[in-house]
């Protein structure tokens, strides 16, 4: 048994030499962010979005003066055929 091994193993795990890090001064020292335009195009998207109500008074209001009048008329074709779309689509 070789015991003067020993003593070249403890030196590697010695932290005697250890090494002084050196900063460099030549960096700016400020952080930057660049805002892509895709993302710009995003934020002025959703600005114009959260401007627009969520429901259109216009159109609500011209299909009720069209009810009161009685003017108001509805092909139950399609109505028939919109309602049988939609329980295939949640069904499938």
């Amino acid at each position: 048994m070789r015991i003067d091994a020993y003593n070249k193993i403890s030196q590697v795990y010695q932290a005697n030499n250890i090494q002084k890090l050196t900063r460099s001064v030549s960096a700016s020292g400020k952080d930057k962010l660049e805002i892509s335009s895709t993302a710009k195009d995003y934020q002025t998207a959703k600005q114009v979005l959260s401007q627009t109500p969520d429901v259109r008074e216009d159109k609500i209001n011209a299909i009720k003066a069209q009810m009161q009048s009685g003017t108001y008329n509805i092909n139950m074709e399609e109505v028939a055929s919109h309602i049988v779309d939609k329980y295939f689509e949640k069904t499938i």
